[in-house]
């Protein structure tokens, strides 16, 4: 059996505060994913603000621990990998961020991001060999080296500082990179040109993307993988195309009719009915996050949370609305003579 390069293994994480009276929010429940060791792929998640994706990124990179569940990396659960394990896996699984300028000292050039992991990952020797390794990384990013070393962070755009953390990335050649809202804060053109490049990576490095958003456009454009997150929970999961263009879940159909479409004559009518913000978290857990919303609720949905169920060769939707149908399908599996 062959081990997956990350597996993220049946994960909750939950947050209580207070002393006297607890208050407690479920900020991911039971949540699973595997990305393989081969070939490269991009696996996104998905969802609206406090669902449960920044919680998800933070386990993965070691941050947080989860209540219950388990994060593996080739086969060895995080918590148990001694010190020089830790050292390989902060070199092999790296990460980018939302915001392109909070990263950096202002009081450095940029040249000090790249050359701090340089340093620390011992990767070249001497100031030759070090800008030579810079030089490269910045132009696998599409950034010209002359226009780029010796600038201070507030001297370069919004886009130029977010490819610049890919290249500090792309310096230890990473397996995994995560992505946590890369492009959120960056216009239409320096969007397409980011993600562009994590295709790039992928494509002719073999780096992997773990890749957080809430923007199912950029998904689309981008993805192999799609899960999609409500309240910490999974809602649907599965190829990024066929969720998008035949989403089964409500809570997806709700995202994919909110995504505008770009015609002139067409009319965008997406719109999404977001909880109050004191909702998010206090969920109860006994039956499906989406059943105060969902407008094809019924009493089972209340009573249990749904497991996923399949609705395609590449596709699984939590939702009791095709319970009947995948028993259908087991039926007929075994009336075939498959197993049971």
């Amino acid at each position: 059996m062959t081990t997956s390069l990350l597996e993220v293994r049946g994960a909750t994480k939950i947050f209580a505060r207070g002393l006297v009276r607890k208050q407690i929010t479920v900020a991911l429940r039971e949540f699973s994913l595997a990305i393989p060791h081969e070939p490269p792929v991009i696996a996104t998640i998905a969802g609206e603000s406090g669902s449960g994706k920044t919680t998800l990124a933070r386990l993965v990179l070691g941050f947080l621990s989860p209540t219950s569940g388990q994060i593996l990396y080739k086969g060895k659960e995080l918590t148990s990998l001694s010190r020089s394990e830790w050292f390989d896996y902060r070199r092999e699984v790296q990460a980018i961020f939302q915001d392109p300028y909070e990263v950096y000292n202002p009081f450095y050039r940029v040249d000090h991001v790249l050359q701090v992991v340089i340093e620390k990952f011992r990767l070249a020797q001497g100031r030759q060999a070090s800008r030579a390794l810079m030089e490269e990384s910045l132009q696998v990013v599409g950034l010209r080296p002359g226009e780029i070393l010796g600038k201070y962070p507030h001297q370069l755009s919004g886009g130029q500082r977010q490819r610049i953390m890919l290249a500090r990335a792309f310096l230890l050649k990473p397996r995994l990179i995560v992505a946590d809202e890369p492009v959120s804060m960056l216009d239409a053109s320096l969007r397409a040109m980011v993600l562009d490049i994590m295709l790039k990576l992928k494509r002719d490095f073999g780096i992997s993307f773990l890749y957080i958003t809430h923007d199912l456009s950029t998904a689309y454009q981008i993805s192999d993988t799609l899960c999609i997150l409500y309240r910490g929970a999974v809602a649907e999961i599965g190829r990024a195309g066929a969720i998008i263009e035949t989403p089964k879940h409500p809570y997806t159909q709700l995202l994919v009719e909110s995504i505008p479409v770009p015609h002139p004559r067409l009319k965008w009518r997406g719109l999404i009915e977001l909880p109050p913000e004191q909702e998010i978290g206090t969920v109860s857990t006994s039956g499906c996050a989406f059943a105060d919303r969902c407008p094809h609720v019924m009493a089972v949905c209340r009573a249990s949370p749904p497991p996923l169920f399949a609705v395609g060769e590449d596709q699984s939707a939590a939702c009791y609305l095709y319970a009947s149908a995948a028993t259908a399908a087991e039926t007929a599996t075994g009336a075939r003579g498959g197993p049971h």
